[in-house]
C-alpha cells in the first residue's frame, strides 16, 4: 500500500476521536481531504497527459495543505492528542516529499517529450538572468 494511502487510512483514524458533533463538520472535511489525495493522483494517471496529470498532482498537494490545517485544527481544539498529531505530521511532511518529487518528475518527463525547441525556449527566457547576474560578478571584480 503506498504511504498516501497510509496517511488517507491515518486521518480516518484520527477522526474517530473527534466528538459526534463533530462527525459531520471538521471530520467529514478531513475525511475528504485525505481521500482526494490519492483520488486526485489516480485520475491524474489515468489522463495519460503530462499536462493533466500535472494540475491533478497540484490539486493532490492542495488536498495535502486543506488535510495540515484540519489536523492542525483538530490539535489545536484538544480532538487531537500531542502524540498522533507528530505521527501525522511526520506523513503530512512525507507524503508532501513524494507529492513534489512526483510533480517535478511530471515537469521534467513533459519537458524532454516536447523536445528541443521547448528546451531552446526555456534556455531563452532564462539567458537574460544568467547574462545579468554574469554582468554584475564581471563589473564587482573589475571594481575591487
Amino acid at each position: 500500500m503506498a504511504e498516501r494511502d497510509d496517511l488517507t487510512l491515518r486521518a480516518y483514524d484520527l477522526v474517530k476521536t473527534f466528538p459526534p458533533g463533530e462527525r459531520f463538520e471538521l471530520s467529514a472535511q478531513v475525511r475528504r481531504s485525505a481521500v482526494s489525495i490519492p483520488s486526485n493522483i489516480a485520475e491524474g494517471q489515468s489522463c495519460g497527459e503530462e499536462g493533466r496529470y500535472l494540475h491533478h498532482v497540484r490539486s493532490a498537494q492542495g488536498s495535502l495543505g486543506e488535510l495540515e490545517t484540519e489536523i492542525e485544527i483538530g490539535k489545536r481544539l484538544g480532538f487531537i492528542s500531542e502524540k498522533d498529531f507528530h505521527d501525522a505530521e511526520r506523513m503530512l511532511t512525507r507524503t508532501g516529499q513524494l507529492l513534489h518529487g512526483l510533480a517535478r518528475s511530471v515537469r521534467r518527463r513533459r519537458l524532454q517529450r516536447a523536445g528541443t525547441k521547448l528546451s531552446l525556449l526555456a534556455l531563452s527566457a532564462i539567458l537574460p538572468v544568467i547574462l545579468l547576474a554574469l554582468a554584475r560578478s564581471l563589473l564587482a571584480l573589475f571594481q575591487t
